[in-house]
């Protein structure tokens, strides 16, 4: 059998002996991965062509720069030491050594290759596409990315080349530069039909293999590092949820021994638990009100050396045999006296099959054995009251006819006085009889009652007046004791005031030698009815005779009927009410009568 709700010291050896596991919903994992992905996915995008441009920058200011750094180094030469074109040549083929410069041209605008770094390339046509007449008009850097030899990528940065500065009009600007065309020394037929005054285009191609290279390595690591921050991103989200998750679990957990720790410690049974050391490990409020036990001082102390010898006992069979155990036994509690038990008690163990001690399970068999008793009691009452009610009718009408025939002897020998006194003791034995035959008659039928709203307290203090001058007759004292709650009760006024007072009498019959009367009046605690108390001084009422109390025709005085004590239960049973007797021999009875509220 096993328990879900156990006691803490049960519960934190268990969680120590397994691990939490807190699962993330797959809804979480996927949504962050459409979330971020697209994300991530646009700034590597944006980075990647951030760096493409930054390299085509690069690679086009690096051209414009051979550029202006050819022309300046023409210009110098030609204006300074009179190269020819040899010297250009040079110059050209020179410049274009640097490992990642694949080519340098010049060409006119019909395509004819004026000077090159592969010198076996000058005369030939430069096959391009271009607008070479557009191109050469302007001095604006243009730039496109060529395949070469071997298919081989070339970023080709070109413009009008002019290796002379134009300060004048166009006239001088040809004449400059028909001085420089001769200062090279070129062929003739090289300078194309326009001759000197031909515009020039200069190409600078430039290898992109270490560019690419590079850009390859920064495209890696944008990808690189947007993965990373992906997962680390996602590691966030998922460490999120798992800390949410844990503060949940963590809630829902102290929510739930809050709950189970409040539902063992105001269950309406005792519960005791014992740990594999025999030690006892938890005692609920109900044990330790039925066993008269304090759990801070037992708590921790071996089994053994505390409970009562049938509880160790039952301990014992629990140790013995599997499986759930029930019994009922007669226990002794701390204050010496002996309450009857029901006791289920059975193996405690965890979900994995771990023993982890004995739970035993007890309730108070008192107010049912009372119950049992009072039902029993009712239906043989029941039996009795429809016999009493059979011979009560038979007997009225013979005591009619006596009574009648009395009387008319009565009248008959007025004048005979022995014969006088012999009638009317007839009729008075008869008028005796005819009441206790009314009282039988009114135990037997069904009590009907007259409810109505009124102050008990003010009920209790009208009877008690009624009794005054019987109590005073036999030297009893009367004390009324009255709680300070409203006392508004639903009940039949007559009906329990023929109750109140039949219960005084009694008292009052019970101390010969005088004594006190005491009547209370409050609220019981534990049943939240009105609670009547009458007690006396009297000699008390032997044990023997508790059981058959309120039995019609018991009594223990000689000129009882034995119908008073029988007809006030019955009163206080048909107001779904209690009534209770407790007696000390030599000391006095207090009898409690117990009655609903208005409310209820």
């Amino acid at each position: 059998m096993y328990f879900r709700t156990v006691p803490e010291e049960f519960t934190m050896r268990t969680m120590k002996s397994r691990k939490l596991w807190v699962g993330v919903p797959p809804w979480a994992i996927i949504g962050a991965v459409v979330v971020l992905a697209p994300i991530f996915a646009f700034i590597t995008f944006q980075s990647i062509n951030q760096q493409r441009r930054s390299t085509t920058t690069l690679l086009v200011e690096k051209g414009a720069a051979l550029i202006r750094s050819f022309e300046a180094g023409a210009r110098t030469g030609m204006m300074g030491m009179r190269w020819g074109g040899n010297q250009v040549q040079k110059l050209l083929s020179e410049t274009a050594q640097q490992p990642d410069i694949e080519y340098i041209l010049i060409i006119d605008t019909k395509g004819m290759i004026l000077a090159d770094s592969d010198a076996e390339k000058i005369g030939t046509v430069y096959r391009t596409d271009l607008n070479l007449q557009q191109t050469a008009l302007s001095s604006k850097i243009r730039w496109r990315q060529i395949a070469g030899e071997n298919d081989a990528q070339i970023f080709e940065v070109f413009r009008h080349f002019s290796p002379i500065q134009t300060r004048g009009p166009r006239q001088g600007r040809h004449m400059q530069r028909n001085d420089w065309c001769r200062s090279h020394m070129l062929p003739r037929s090289s300078l194309g039909d326009n001759g000197p005054n031909a515009e020039q285009i200069i190409f600078v191609g430039l290898n992109m293999g270490a560019v690419e290279e590079a850009s390859n390595e920064g495209i890696r690591r944008s990808v690189v590092m947007a993965a990373t921050l992906l997962l680390i991103c996602m590691a966030g989200i998922i460490a999120l949820f798992l800390a949410q998750a844990y503060r949940s679990t963590k809630a829902s957990l102290s929510r739930v021994k809050a709950f189970s720790d409040n539902l063992v410690e105001n269950m309406p049974i005792g519960l005791l638990t014992i740990d594999r050391d025999d030690r006892i490990a938890s005692f609920n409020q109900n044990a330790q009100k039925v066993l008269e036990l304090s759990a801070g001082k037992i708590t921790g102390h071996y089994a053994g050396d505390i409970l009562s010898k049938p509880l160790s006992d039952f301990l014992l069979r629990l140790k013995s045999q599997d499986g759930l155990i029930e019994s009922e036994f007669e226990c002794p509690v701390h204050s010496g006296k002996t309450v009857p038990l029901e006791v289920i008690g059975t193996i405690l163990k965890n979900e994995t099959g771990d023993q982890l001690g004995w739970i035993i399970l007890f309730r108070d068999l008192t107010e049912i054995q009372h119950l049992k008793k009072e039902v029993a009691r009712s239906r043989h009452l029941a039996s009795i009251g429809t016999l009493a009610a059979g011979v009560a009718h038979e007997i009225r009408n013979p005591l009619s006819s006596i009574k009648g025939f009395a009387t008319y002897f009565k009248e008959r020998y007025r004048d005979v006085p022995e014969d006088l006194s012999t009638a009317e003791i007839m009729i008075q034995e008869v008028e005796r009889l005819n009441r206790v035959i009314g009282q039988l008659l009114e135990f037997a039928r069904p009590m009907t009652v007259q409810k109505e709203s009124i102050s008990l307290e003010r009920l209790v203090k009208h009877s008690l007046k009624l009794i005054e001058g019987d109590a005073h007759a036999k030297g009893v004292g009367i004390a009324f004791q009255s709680a300070t709650v409203p006392h508004e009760a639903w009940i039949d006024t007559d009906r329990i005031t023929q109750v109140l007072l039949n219960l005084y009498l009694n008292a009052i019959e019970a101390m010969e030698q005088g004594g006190v009367l005491t009547i209370g009046l409050d609220l019981d605690e534990n049943s939240d009815r009105f609670r009547i108390t009458v007690s006396d001084t009297g000699k008390g009422i032997p044990k023997k005779d508790l059981p058959n109390l309120f039995d019609p025709y018991f009594t223990t005085r000689s000129s009882g009927t034995g119908l008073g004590l029988a007809i006030v239960h019955k009163i206080v049973e048909s107001h779904g009410g209690e009534i209770r007797v407790e007696t000390t021999p030599g000391t006095g009875t207090t009898i409690t009568v117990l009655l609903p509220s208005k409310d209820r």
